[in-house]
């Protein structure tokens, strides 16, 4: 060996050999002083809980009883002017050394005797304030803030988090409780254990209401985990979500799973896996029924890069028999690049069985489905990015494929009745108003061949012009409503077509429900991919059954209230008023003027915009004016029951408030207990309604026309009168309703 190698050798050598040395007395030194530094350790810790989070911490004792063993005794945090937060009579703390090395404190044993965790909400003030709301510092020198890399923070968080589950664990009498005002969730462990990597444990739920336990394998220090959660005698059940969200969730088991957590190329990835087996809910946003899923399991790949975080597509869902890959992306938002929030979805499944589908939707959930049989193979895809900086540009492409699918055996409900004469029940507020026959020994059924084509191709223009080319949905019309509900920043415009419409006013109850929804986007899907209905039957059913005014049903009773007419007799502007009112029936009156011409606030801009459309579609001639505007003229018997114009209120035309939007906002409410509805805000607070594509607004285009001559008496005297009118001509209404 040359010399100089060596030598280098020789010199390396010894300088390990003086690290070592140097590490071994700063060990020693460290071993004898731990009792001092400890103190000093535990007195800094006090200080800063309370200097931060206003937290005082008391520590009975704190002695080492072994090389890497620590007991500590009599331990309290209770924030200041709150509720304790927590108590531990005795706590036995082990740390691995070799992690110790590095910095990272990973506990190897961990002993909690007697103690309480607890969150308490008093009112609006929490025992967690303190903590969520740290205190900053007024001295610290401000410091320009920098994008926090997302995938740090959560390498971080997992890793602390799984490196303080020891590899023995031993837990007896430590209550968790959860104290919201007069609702109260206790959680008593009165065993937990690891132990040489099996993992047993008993919780007592409120007392004696349940015995829950938690058992299977745990490695903390591979960090893989895999553990079911099950009840004794009865369902796993929290009595507090129902009494403090109205949901009530029971399930068998539920088994979670830790695979694999990594860091790889700039990327933080954790791979899991989550199953749980007849799984209860109700909630009255969800669905008037209990809803039962037999089996639904998960296998998760999660992602968090720099400023994102997601589910890879590679992850896998399972519904009963049925399996789909999902893909989810969030991104924060980006100056420099000009983009908002970014959010992405994916939902691909292969080629299913299409009765394994069916048999796989959850029990109570789609009714008029329940006994449906099918043949063939269902393919599903959807895919969904919103750019937040772009709302305009959402990308939102669904579709349900099929492959030689049939049905071979109607459900519950037989889809295609409608076309055959049958009763048609409108409910209001829950309540039937009438049955009305659907067909020609009613008088007043109008066949679709003696309806004016103005009034159908008004009707087209305004709610859904492309009715007889769609398969039942208007993707533009859901991308239209996502970018200005988004802008609205409330539930402002729908995106049901014609064929939506009428499923949900023919074969579903006017429960304001997600299940609801869904069920009437798979029965538009039969009806029209099957061929069960003509589009003309359903456009002729759709005419002759929607509310035209209060208790005025199909084309027939409105062309005679309002214009003392038949349907065939119907001019453009009649028409094209029907269809004005169509979103809001009810207060179609309050769009005339006592004489019975129309107001024109509000009201011929939206005749422009209509004409113009049909005109452009060669559907009517060009007109310079307002496309009958001027030729609409109430039936003289009704003008007595017109308000003066000082009591107009513009309603919404972009959807029916007692369905689609109030009906949703109340919804997405209930699910989720969000902002109030938008008639309870400020005037000044409303959002401004955004042009759609499919349904025009009624613009605001002509002046304001006010009463000059009237007094304000003669217009008090007006508005009492108008108000007493209204009240006999509901009384007069109600008591038809109960003479029928």
């Amino acid at each position: 060996m040359p010399i100089n190698k060596r030598n280098v050798l020789r010199y390396t050598a010894w300088t390990v050999l003086t690290l070592l040395v140097l590490g071994i007395a700063g060990a020693v030194y460290a071993y004898t002083q731990r009792e001092r530094l400890l103190t000093i350790a535990i007195e800094r810790a006090v200080k800063k809980a309370k200097r931060d989070y206003d937290l005082t911490v008391h520590i009975g004792s704190a002695t080492f009883t072994g090389f890497s063993s620590l007991s500590v005794t009599d331990v309290s945090v209770v924030p200041v002017n709150r509720d304790s937060l927590a108590r531990v009579d005795h706590i036995q703390v082990g740390v691995r050394l070799w992690p110790l090395l590095v910095g990272t404190v990973a506990l190897s044993e961990l002993s909690v005797e007697n103690g309480f965790l607890q969150v308490v909400k008093r009112d609006s003030l929490t025992n967690l304030d303190t903590i969520l709301k740290r205190k900053k510092d007024s001295t610290a020198v401000s410091k320009p803030r920098t994008r926090t890399d997302l995938a740090d923070v959560a390498e971080n968080l997992i890793n602390n988090l799984l490196t303080k589950i020891p590899d023995d664990l031993n837990v007896r009498n430590f209550d968790f409780r959860v104290i919201d005002d007069e609702k109260q969730l206790n959680l008593l462990a009165s065993e937990a254990r690891i132990d040489n990597g099996d993992v047993t444990s008993t919780f007592l739920l409120n007392q004696n209401e349940a015995i829950w336990h938690i058992t299977g394998t745990a490695s903390p220090s591979d960090k893989e985990y895999d553990v079911n959660l099950y009840a004794v005698g009865k369902p796993l059940e929290i009595k507090y979500l129902e009494q403090r969200f109205k949901l009530k969730a029971q399930a068998d088991t539920v088994h979670a799973e830790l695979r694999d957590v990594d860091r790889s190329g700039g990327e933080f990835r954790l791979e899991g896996a989550g199953s749980i087996r007849n799984l209860r809910l109700n909630h009255p946003a969800l669905s008037p029924n209990d809803v039962l899923v037999r089996r639904a399991a998960v296998d998760a790949n999660l992602f968090v890069g720099e400023n994102y975080v997601g589910v890879d597509s590679s992850s896998t869902l399972y519904l009963g028999e049925v399996a789909a890959h999902p893909f989810l992306k969030y991104t924060l938002p980006d100056t420099e690049a000009g983009t908002g929030k970014v959010v992405e979805a994916q939902l691909h499944t292969d080629d299913l069985d299409a009765q394994a589908l069916f048999n796989s939707f959850p029990q109570g959930l789609f009714a008029s489905l329940d006994g449906m049989k099918v043949k063939g193979k269902l393919r599903y895809d959807l895919i969904f990015k919103f750019d937040t900086a772009l709302p305009d540009s959402v990308k939102f492409d669904s579709g349900l494929t099929p492959d030689g699918f049939a049905i071979t055996q109607m459900g519950r409900t037989d889809f295609r009745r409608i076309n055959q004469p049958f009763i048609y029940t409108p409910y209001e507020k829950d309540k039937p108003v009438r049955d009305i026959l659907v067909g020609a020994e009613n008088p007043d059924f109008t066949p679709l061949n003696y309806i004016a084509p103005d009034l159908k191709n008004a009707v087209l223009t305004s709610e859904d012009y492309n009715f007889f080319t769609h398969k039942g949905f208007n993707e533009k019309a859901f991308r239209v409503s996502i970018a200005t509900n988004y802008k609205a920043g409330s539930f402002k415009r729908g995106a049901s077509t014609l064929s939506m419409q009428l499923v949900k006013n023919v074969f579903l109850n006017r429960n304001k429900t997600l299940s609801r929804k869904v069920e009437e986007i798979l029965i538009v899907w039969l009806m029209e991919n099957e061929r069960l209905v003509s589009k003309e039957r359903m456009f002729e059913v759709y005419l002759n059954i929607i509310e035209w005014g209060k208790n005025i049903y199909g084309i027939s009773e409105a062309a005679r209230y309002y214009f003392d007419k038949t349907p065939a007799e119907l001019n453009l502007g009649e028409s094209i008023f029907l269809a004005f009112v169509i979103p809001s029936p009810k207060k179609a009156l309050n769009h005339f003027q006592p004489d019975g011409s129309l107001q024109v606030r509000n009201v011929r801009g939206y005749f422009k915009i209509i004409g113009r459309i049909m005109a452009k579609r060669g559907l009517t001639q060009p007109d310079s004016g307002a496309y009958g505007f001027y030729d609409v003229r109430l039936r003289e018997s009704l003008r007595q029951q017109v308000m003066p114009q000082d009591y107009y209120e513009s309603d919404s035309l972009n959807t029916d408030q007692t369905d689609e939007g109030g009906g949703m906002d109340d919804l997405f409410d209930r699910l989720l207990n969000g902002k109030p509805d938008d008639d309870q805000k400020p005037a000044a607070q409303q959002p401004v309604e955004e042009a759609p594509a499919v349904r025009p607004t009624r613009p605001t285009d002509e002046p304001v026309v006010t009463d000059t001559v009237k007094t304000r008496k003669q217009l008090r005297q007006e508005r009492r009168e108008q108000k007493r009118r209204e009240k006999e001509e509901k009384k007069r209404q109600e008591q038809e309703t109960d003479g029928r």
